[in-house]
């Protein structure tokens, strides 16, 4: 009986010990990595827009190992988008960036289903208790590359190659034209419409439609630099958007307007760690580092140099607001007055061109 008893208590013993081994385990065991989704309109390789969003996602991954990431690319706008949402959502990410202005319905539509997971669209104007929008005042660098183009062309026919007669893009136009005519008020910016966001072939042969009636400088809206290389292949200059576009087009790009989504990526994923994020409306700007020009071109000239600076000093330290009065619109109606600002109810809104734009806008 006696060794029946030793024997019962050592498999006792035994049991536990394998059972604070298990817990021990247990807790050695690293907790998961918070899923962080992102949704692209074009592919990574745009050299432009998505391209510019990624390099915002490699940044929050460098800054914050314990987030997993992962990327839907080249999704078009509409019911291809909510069905990808949707199965991000599925898939256990908590919070799902969509970074296109088509995906504005889509995210909401989806967000209605998963109350518990984090969505943030870029450029739209949609919230709920569960979606943010965020976007940059991208205009601001616009305004100067606007400076860099009024100063450089000799013809004073600037061409303007854009994507989609929205208000985002009207008004990267009208900040681009007031950034023209504050230095040459001769110069005139022509806009041709493209209707797509990424199509390299379509986007450059309306730049060169544009050179061919005069243009000497190109100009655009759009997530690829194929107006940029029309530009460098005619001998003629240009400004890039959403990167740094020189890489592509050397001799033609002077500098470029461009986002920096890395530490606004870092910012929002902390927020939902922390516990700390509400649904809003973010839109920063040139102090806040979320829009910048890149460093100038070697055919960039001093004078050009100082002008830009001057207003960019201006524009960060809040002495210059690029939408304030007086402000014309085409027909030389004065829309904003005199010591007047543009609200930005009104910017969010922008339907009609400024002063110097030759273009109209469809409906």
């Amino acid at each position: 009986m006696r060794n029946r008893c030793l024997i019962l208590a050592a498999a006792i013993l035994l049991v536990a010990a394998v059972a604070l081994s298990g817990c021990g385990n247990d807790a050695a065991t690293p907790p998961a990595k918070m899923k962080v989704a992102f949704v692209y309109v074009g592919p990574v390789g745009d050299a432009g827009w998505s391209y510019a969003h990624d390099q915002g996602r490699k940044y929050l991954m460098e800054k914050m190992p314990d987030v997993e990431t992962s990327i839907v690319e080249s999704v078009p706008e509409g019911a291809d988008a909510e069905r990808v949402i949707t199965q991000l959502a599925e898939q256990g990410n908590k919070i799902i960036f969509t970074t296109s202005f088509g995906f504005m319905d889509p995210t909401i539509n989806v967000a209605k289903k998963y109350p518990n997971v984090v969505f943030m669209h870029c450029s739209g104007y949609k919230t709920a208790d569960n979606v943010g929008t965020y976007f940059g005042r991208i205009e601001q660098a616009r305004y100067l590359t606007g400076i860099v183009a009024g100063l450089t062309t000799k013809s004073n026919i600037i061409g303007y190659v854009a994507a989609f007669p929205i208000p985002e893009v009207v008004r990267g136009i009208n900040g681009f034209t007031l950034g023209v005519q504050s230095v040459n008020p001769n110069a005139k910016v022509k806009v041709i419409w493209t209707n797509t966001w990424y199509d390299p072939a379509k986007e450059k042969q309306a730049a060169i439609s544009l050179l061919d009636s005069g243009a000497d400088f190109i100009a655009q809206h759009q997530d690829t630099p194929g107006p940029q290389q029309a530009a460098e292949e005619r001998g003629k200059f240009s400004v890039g958007y959403d990167t740094d576009m020189s890489k592509i087009a050397p001799k033609a790009v002077m500098t470029s307007a461009v986002w920096n989504w890395g530490p606004y990526y870092v910012q929002v994923v902390q927020s939902v760690k922390d516990g700390t994020w509400k649904s809003g409306q973010y839109w920063g700007g040139m102090s806040d580092g979320i829009v910048d020009i890149t460093p100038f071109g070697p055919m960039v000239k001093d004078d050009v140099k100082k002008a830009v600076n001057d207003a960019k000093d201006k524009i960060i330290k809040g002495e210059l607001n690029i939408f304030a009065g007086p402000i014309k619109d085409q027909d030389g109606k004065i829309r904003v007055a005199a010591g007047a600002g543009l609200p930005d109810k009104d910017q969010l809104s922008f339907d009609w061109f400024v002063q110097g734009v030759e273009g109209t806008i469809p409906k």
